[in-house]
């Protein structure tokens, strides 16, 4: 005779993996729903607003960017330095024209457009994850975390190209060189310029074109050849990430300040019935400024660990500390901001462009 505790037993276990597999269904489910969600067509939205959006920014402000990049690396003893903003731009103009102005920047846009969709992307859809997909607040912190992972998730997507744009950025501007020690010799110009497209002077000109070709030839100046060069020269596929490190410190708070910041402002600057352009352009253009300022230093350290391989440059780091602490020694602490005035005067038309663009093409195609 069995008792019913020894009755029931047998009905438990029957029932235990129908149970399991209505609980793996559910999971399922779930898993599928949220697969749907980044796969929506809000995603293809987000990425291709961010693409646009990121493009219209650079190409606005791409000679000042360029300037940036100029005072960032430039030899300090040099009597031909680029100083000041105003002067520097009419001698890029008068010395290069246009191009010169646009130099890099065509490979900026192919950076940015990836890197621009991607941080957008990743942004929009970590605040989801984040907030349950709705069913909590967003707060401060949050749009802190989500913007600093989405700006890690982007750089290390484009990084390469970053690095080449750079190069590319400094090679035909008139900053002193010096001969790399396989072309040197007794006879060899010394320092010899990375230029070849200077007019102020014929013999300027001349002397410009000879020194150059000691160190760049035209196939480098293109972004192929100069990402070949690269690898050729400094260690193969992984020198296209010389200075990722740095970059990623930088990029995580400076892109979480910048969304966090934006988002704020909004709530302030644009309340409901009253979101003009102005008022958008200037909340993105506040926020830039102020993320940017704060992140700067980090901007510098990049832009030395990225031309650390450029031996016409005469500047060899054994790595991000190496090199921030030879920066400190050699030019203090301003040797962080080098650059900060020219940058400061191209972040806010840049991000304010970028904000507004973003959701001008997401509201175009319906995102929310």
């Amino acid at each position: 005779m069995t008792s019913p505790q020894q009755s029931i037993q047998p009905k438990q276990r029957l029932d235990a993996p129908a149970h399991t597999v209505k609980m793996a269904e559910q999971e399922r489910v779930q898993e599928k729903k949220q697969i749907v969600s980044w796969l929506s067509p809000q995603l293809s939205s987000y990425f291709i607003a961010g693409g646009v959006a990121g493009a219209a920014s650079r190409t606005v402000v791409s000679p000042l960017e360029r300037l940036k990049i100029i005072q960032q690396v430039q030899p300090l003893s040099s009597d031909k330095q680029y100083k000041g903003v105003w002067s520097s731009l009419v001698r890029m103009w008068r010395e290069e024209g246009f191009k010169g102005y646009m130099r890099g920047n065509g490979i900026n846009c192919l950076r940015i457009i990836p890197y621009s969709a991607v941080q957008f992307t990743t942004y929009e859809q970590l605040k989801r994850c984040f907030t349950g997909y709705g069913a909590k607040q967003l707060d401060t912190p949050t749009r802190l975390c989500a913007g600093a992972l989405a700006g890690v998730t982007s750089v290390c997507t484009t990084y390469p190209l970053d690095l080449v744009r750079s190069r590319l950025s400094i090679a035909t501007a008139s900053i002193p060189m010096q001969a790399s020690p396989a072309s040197s010799s007794p006879s060899a110009v010394q320092p010899t310029l990375a230029s070849g497209y200077h007019t102020a002077s014929a013999s300027a000109s001349a002397a410009a074109r000879k020194a150059a070709s000691s160190v760049f030839s035209p196939q480098d100046l293109t972004m192929w050849g100069m990402t070949m060069r690269v690898m050729r020269e400094e260690g193969g596929f992984w020198a296209l990430y010389r200075g990722l490190v740095p970059t990623a410190m930088g990029v995580a708070p400076y892109v979480g300040i910048n969304f966090a910041a934006y988002e704020a402002l909004r709530g302030i600057i644009t309340p409901p019935g009253k979101s003009g352009v102005h008022r958008k352009l200037l909340c993105g253009a506040l926020a830039g400024s102020v993320s940017q300022t704060l992140t700067y230093p980090f901007d510098v350290l990049r832009r030395k660990m990225q031309v650390a391989g450029m031996g016409a440059l005469g500047q060899k780091y054994n790595g991000a500390l190496d090199a921030l602490q030879s920066i400190l020694r050699t030019e203090g602490i301003q040797g962080l901001y080098r650059g900060l005035w020219p940058n400061l005067l191209k972040v806010a038309p840049s991000i304010a462009t970028s904000f507004f663009t973003y959701e001008l093409v997401k509201e175009l195609l319906g995102a929310s």
